[in-house]
């Protein structure tokens, strides 16, 4: 009986350390939707009450255009998910052509479309390139999670509408 207890024990602590890993190296796929990080009884913070600002230098765009984004925050954080959504749908569009060091792109459902974290380094001010697609998508906007710490985080702070 404490044979089978000791195996349990030493099961449920792996897999609660391999799944904490993961996250410190970025996001999962399971967060390119909603965005929400999947960490056991995290804290959500309302995205309106935040020390994180999410910029771009332009107000307007063409189709094939390369915009800069930054990301300015008054406070360090640990992990982040960046997308470009469309206005009108809320589909993730564009790709990112250029990210920082201790981040890395995933596929959520083009190429680099999202970045994420691959370390939790703390961080504080990201500078980021996406490129829109070739074709005209309309107007889009940026939306970033940001993990504080394991159990505090800020889903979709967004950023002013870039208009085509």
């Amino acid at each position: 009986r404490a044979h089978i207890a000791v195996v349990g024990w030493a099961c449920t602590t792996l897999c609660l350390v391999s799944c904490a890993a993961a996250f410190s190296h970025g996001a999962s796929l399971s967060a390119c939707a909603d965005m929400m990080p999947r960490h056991l009884r995290t804290q959500l913070h309302s995205a309106s009450n935040n020390y994180v600002t999410l910029h771009t230098n332009v107000s307007f765009y063409s189709p094939g255009d390369k915009v800069p984004v930054t990301v300015r925050s008054t406070r360090d954080f640990m992990g982040f998910l960046l997308q470009a959504r469309k206005v009108s749908n809320d589909e993730i569009t564009g790709t990112f052509v250029f990210i920082p060091p201790d981040s890395k792109l995933l596929t959520c459902f083009e190429d680099g479309d999202t970045v994420t974290h691959s370390d939790k380094s703390l961080k504080r001010n990201l500078s980021f390139v996406w490129k829109a697609p070739d074709q005209p998508i309309g107007d889009i906007k940026f939306f970033i999670s940001i993990v504080q710490s394991y159990f505090v985080y800020w889903a979709k702070i967004e950023s002013a509408i870039v208009a085509q």
